[in-house]
C-alpha cells in the first residue's frame, strides 16, 4: 500500500512539475540509452557463444559439428520459449506493427529480455537469423513499458514504440539516421516535427553509447571504393531488377515455408524437420552458420575465396564458375535455412539474411560482368545488392539507402545505392504490395498503412459500431403482434431470429409491411415468417472495417445485420453510424 502511494505522489509530481513534451524528451533518451545497452549485451553474448563452438574449425576441413550445433540452439531455444517465456516472441518485427494496428501499442514486459536470450542462444548456435527483428522488438517493448509505467496516452506509447525501434537499429547498426528512417518508413504513420524528435533523440543516444561500448569502426570495414560512373547506370538499373526479383522470391518463398511448417500441429515434428533441415544446410553450406557478416565482409574486401572455407566446394578447383555456382546456391537455401530456424522454434529476424542474400546477390552479378569482359567493381555491387535487397524485402528503399551507407561509410556511394534500391523497389510492388512484415498482418486485415483512409478504417473495430437496441423478432409472431412491436420502436429494422438457435433467418423492413399494418383484418392472416426478407448481405463480427466498407458498397446497403461464426445474431450495424466513428477517429488520428 506504500509503495503504490509513492508511486502516484510520483506520477502527481511529474505531471505538475514537468510538461508532457518534455518529459517525452527524457522518456526518449532514457529508451536510447537502454536499448543501446541491450543491442551491446545481445551481440556480444552472440559472438561469445560462436566463438567458444567454432575457435578450434580448421578452414580446410569439413566440420561435422555444423550437423549438431544448430539443432541444438534451436532446441534449447524451444525449451526456453515454450517452458519460461510461455509466449510467442517470434517475428518481432510484425508484432510491433500487429501493437501500433491495434492502436494499442502495449508490448509484454517480458520482450524486454527474453528475445536477446531466445535469439543469443539461436544465432550462437548456428540459427541463420538476425538479431535486429528481436533487438527491435526489445526497444519497442522498453519504450512500451516505460510509457505504460508513467500512465502515457496511447498516441506517445506509439511514439515510445518508435522511439524503442529507432534506438535498437541506431545502437546494433551504429546507424542513427536509418533508425529514424526504419521507424517511420517500416513502423510508423504520419510523423510530424514533434514526434521526429524523440525518435532521432532515442536513435542518436543509442549510436553514441554503442560507439563508447564498441568503438567508431563501422560494422563493415570498406576498404575498396571506387566512385560512381554514368556508364555504369544501365548494370546498376539491372542489377536493381534483380535485387527486386530475388526480393520478391525472399519473401513468396519465406512466406511459403512458414505455411509449411504451420501446417505440423505437434512442436516435436517441426523441431526434428528444422533442426535436421538446417543442421543439413549448414554442413553443406557453411557461411549458412549465424547471421553471416563475416561473409559479408570478405566479399566487401576482395577476400571472395574465403568464402569456401570448410565446404565441399573447396575441393572442386579454382574455376570462377565454381564461386558462383556456390554463392548462387547459398542465396536460394538461405531462405530455407532462415525459415527453418525460426518456424522449429527458433528466435530471429530476416534484417540480416536481407543484408546477407543482397551482397552475394550484388557480387555474383558483377562477377558474371567481369567473366565476359565487363569491367564491375564487385565490392560496390555488393554493397548496392545488400541496399537492394534491404529496399525490396521491407519495402522501404529510404531504409535501404540509409543503412548500407552507415554500415560501411560508403557515403560518396549514394547515388548507386540510390539507383539500385529505387528500381527495387519499383520491381517487388509490380508483384507484392506488402512486405514480409505487413504481409501477415495485411491478410488478417489488421494492417495500419500510411494510407491515412485505410489506417483509419483498421483502428476502428466492429465492437465499437454494432447496435443492439433493435427490437428482435419471432418468426411465428403475427401481423398483429409485429405491429405492436412496431408502434415501440424508433427503427423502421427488424431482424427475425430463431428463438432456440438464435441464428437469423430475415428482416422485416417497415417499408414492406407499411401498406398492410393498418389492416386489423389481416393481423392474424400473416405472420413474420411470411413477411420477412433476406438481408442484402451478413456481416461477421470478426471482419476487418476495410472489409465491412466493401460490403456496403458493393450491396449498396445503409444497414445490415452482423452474426457471429454460427451465423447467430449479434446485432446491425449502419453505414452513418461507421461514417460518424470514422470522423471521430480521423479527428483523434490526426490530432497533434
Amino acid at each position: 500500500m506504500e509503495n503504490k502511494s509513492w508511486y502516484l505522489r510520483m506520477l502527481t509530481w511529474r505531471e505538475q512539475n514537468i510538461a508532457q513534451r518534455q518529459f517525452i524528451l527524457i522518456l526518449s533518451f532514457v529508451v536510447g540509452v537502454l536499448t543501446a545497452i541491450a543491442a551491446f549485451l545481445l551481440k556480444s553474448t552472440i559472438h561469445l557463444i560462436q566463438q567458444l563452438l567454432t575457435e578450434g574449425f580448421s578452414r580446410y576441413q569439413v566440420n561435422y559439428w555444423y550437423l549438431v550445433f544448430p539443432a541444438i540452439g534451436i532446441l534449447i531455444t524451444y525449451l526456453f520459449v515454450r517452458y519460461v517465456v510461455k509466449d510467442n516472441i517470434s517475428h518481432g518485427v510484425t508484432r510491433i506493427l500487429y501493437a501500433i494496428s491495434q492502436r494499442k501499442s502495449i508490448l509484454k514486459l517480458h520482450n524486454t529480455w527474453t528475445s536477446l536470450v531466445g535469439s543469443s542462444i539461436t544465432i550462437g548456435f548456428g540459427g541463420s537469423v538476425g538479431a535486429e527483428a528481436p533487438i527491435v522488438l526489445t526497444g519497442s517493448a522498453i519504450g512500451s513499458n516505460l510509457g505504460t509505467f508513467f500512465k502515457m496516452d496511447q498516441k506517445t506509447l506509439m511514439l515510445l514504440v518508435g522511439c524503442g525501434a529507432a534506438g535498437a537499429i541506431g545502437g546494433i547498426f551504429k546507424a542513427p539516421i536509418a533508425g529514424l528512417v526504419f521507424t517511420l518508413e517500416v513502423l510508423m504513420l504520419d510523423m510530424t516535427l514533434t514526434a521526429i524528435v524523440p525518435i532521432l533523440i532515442a536513435s542518436v543516444t543509442a549510436t553514441s553509447l554503442s560507439y563508447f561500448f564498441s568503438g567508431s569502426a563501422f560494422m563493415f570495414q570498406f576498404s575498396t571504393y571506387e566512385p560512381f560512373q554514368i556508364a555504369r547506370i544501365p548494370y546498376l538499373i539491372l542489377l536493381g531488377i534483380i535485387c527486386g526479383l530475388v526480393s520478391l522470391y525472399f519473401t513468396r518463398g519465406m512466406n511459403w515455408l512458414e505455411g509449411i511448417f504451420r501446417k505440423f500441429k505437434k512442436p516435436y515434428l517441426k523441431l526434428v524437420l528444422g533442426g535436421a533441415t538446417l543442421s543439413l544446410l549448414i554442413f553443406l553450406f557453411p557461411p549458412l552458420f549465424g547471421e553471416g557478416y563475416d561473409i559479408i565482409e570478405a566479399l566487401l574486401n576482395g577476400h571472395s575465396a574465403s568464402v569456401l572455407d570448410r565446404s565441399f566446394f573447396l575441393s572442386l578447383g579454382n574455376s570462377p564458375w565454381v564461386l558462383i555456382i556456390y554463392l548462387v546456391l547459398i542465396v536460394i537455401f538461405k531462405i530455407v535455412a532462415s525459415a527453418s530456424t525460426t518456424s522449429a522454434g527458433g528466435v530471429g529476424g530476416i534484417f540480416a539474411p536481407s543484408l546477407f542474400i543482397g551482397c552475394l546477390t550484388g557480387f555474383v552479378v558483377a562477377r558474371i560482368f567481369n567473366l565476359f569482359g565487363i569491367a564491375l567493381p564487385e565490392e560496390n555491387f555488393a554493397l548496392a545488392g545488400m541496399s537492394g535487397l534491404m529496399s525490396g524485402v521491407m519495402h522501404a528503399p529510404l531504409t535501404g539507402i540509409f543503412l548500407i551507407a552507415e554500415l560501411t561509410g560508403g557515403y560518396n556511394l549514394f547515388m548507386t545505392l540510390m539507383i539500385v534500391s529505387t528500381v527495387s523497389y519499383l520491381t517487388i510492388i509490380l508483384f507484392e504490395p506488402h512486405s514480409l512484415y505487413a504481409m501477415r498482418l495485411a491478410q488478417k486485415g489488421e494492417l495500419l498503412t500510411h494510407h491515412k483512409d485505410r489506417a483509419v478504417l483498421t483502428l476502428l473495430k466492429m465492437e465499437n459500431v454494432i447496435e443492439t437496441d433493435l427490437k428482435i423478432l419471432a418468426p411465428k409472431m403475427t401481423l398483429g403482434e409485429l405491429v405492436k412491436v412496431i408502434s415501440q420502436s424508433k427503427r423502421n429494422i427488424f431482424p427475425v431470429v430463431n428463438p432456440v438457435t438464435q441464428v437469423l433467418m430475415g428482416v422485416v423492413l417497415l417499408d414492406e409491411v407499411r401498406n398492410i399494418m393498418f389492416r386489423p383484418d389481416l393481423y392474424e392472416r400473416f405472420t413474420v415468417q411470411r413477411l420477412m426478407i433476406s438481408p442484402p448481405a451478413t456481416i461477421n463480427e470478426n471482419l476487418a472495417m476495410e472489409k465491412v466498407m466493401e460490403i456496403f458498397e458493393d450491396t449498396g446497403a445503409w444497414n445490415l445485420p452482423v452474426v457471429d461464426d454460427k451465423k447467430r445474431y449479434v446485432g446491425y450495424v449502419s453505414k452513418s453510424k461507421i461514417f460518424n466513428s470514422y470522423r471521430h477517429v480521423l479527428v483523434h488520428f490526426s490530432d497533434e
